[in-house]
């Protein structure tokens, strides 16, 4: 009996473990900065700007906070969903487009603020 129990001590200790990580305190504001990028990527050519990689600011973003594959995942969910709800609606520069460009660039810029200041090392 004491061989099994010890074999089941031995294959608990071996087997991956299935919890997930703890999220960092900061990942719903970095999930809604990803989602933000994500529309700022779509809405953002539609009315000629072509200045900023959006895409590739995300990439940075990833790349800075060194997420682990869930995480990862997660924010490129977040980026693809704000991508594809603005899809939805949009196929050209509107006076609409333009007021959601304002506020999502308002509203990433005091996310990223927020994000740096209070966890940045």
């Amino acid at each position: 009996m004491k061989t099994v129990r010890q074999l089941f001590l031995v294959a608990m200790l071996v087997s991956p473990s299935s919890a997930l990580a703890i999220d960092p305190p900061y990942q719903g504001q970095m999930e809604r900065l990803s989602e933000i990028l994500g529309s700022l990527y779509m809405l953002t050519p539609l009315c000629g700007d072509q200045t900023t990689d959006w895409r590739g600011q995300m990439a940075e973003l990833i790349a800075l906070d060194e997420p682990d594959e869930d995480r990862r995942a997660r924010l490129a969910g977040a980026f693809n969903a704000g991508y594809e709800a603005y899809a939805r609606f949009y196929r050209s520069c509107t006076p609409s487009a333009e007021v959601a460009i304002r506020r999502l660039l308002t509203e990433g810029d005091t996310l990223a603020r927020d994000i740096h200041q209070r966890y940045a090392e």
